[in-house]
């Protein structure tokens, strides 16, 4: 009887803890697509919490906001952003430790592929891939990633 009794406890505490579980094989990923400039100027309000690293990483004098896009994936899956003017991200996630998730990062803008990479991204600390010129002079696209 007590076999009995301590199986069905396990079992209940299984059935517990498998959301818990399962939602820590799941991350969520925001990319912004931002333009850098080596004008002068005021960086994009909704940008000010990255700025710090931009200027560590980038190196431009001002930055602005373009667009945004966020989606939530499973480890391992795959999906996409759309940042704006054209440009996308297909992300794939490959593993996570915990801590961490490595993904593989492929951004495309036009039918055009600008950049195929692979990353570890921490949860709340951004990764930045500098990109291609806007056509504009002193002008780059860059991309922020965030974990979430």
């Amino acid at each position: 009887m007590k076999i009995i009794l301590r199986l069905t406890l396990l079992a209940s505490l299984v059935g517990l803890l498998l959301p818990v579980l399962r939602a820590a094989d799941r991350t969520s990923v925001q990319g912004i697509l931002i333009i850098a400039s080596n004008e002068p100027g005021k960086t994009d309000r909704r940008l000010a919490s990255y700025e710090p690293t931009l200027r560590r990483i980038l190196r431009f004098e001002s930055y602005q906001f373009v667009g945004d896009d966020s989606t939530s994936l499973g480890i391992p899956a795959s999906g996409n952003l759309s940042l704006g003017n054209g440009h996308d991200l297909e992300l794939a996630t490959e593993s996570s430790d915990g801590r961490s998730v490595h993904l593989k990062v492929r951004w495309s803008a036009g039918g055009r592929t600008l950049m195929n990479t692979g990353l570890v991204l921490r949860p709340g600390v951004p990764a930045v891939l500098g990109g291609p010129a806007t056509g504009n002079k002193g002008e780059v696209y860059a991309v922020i990633l965030v974990g979430r």
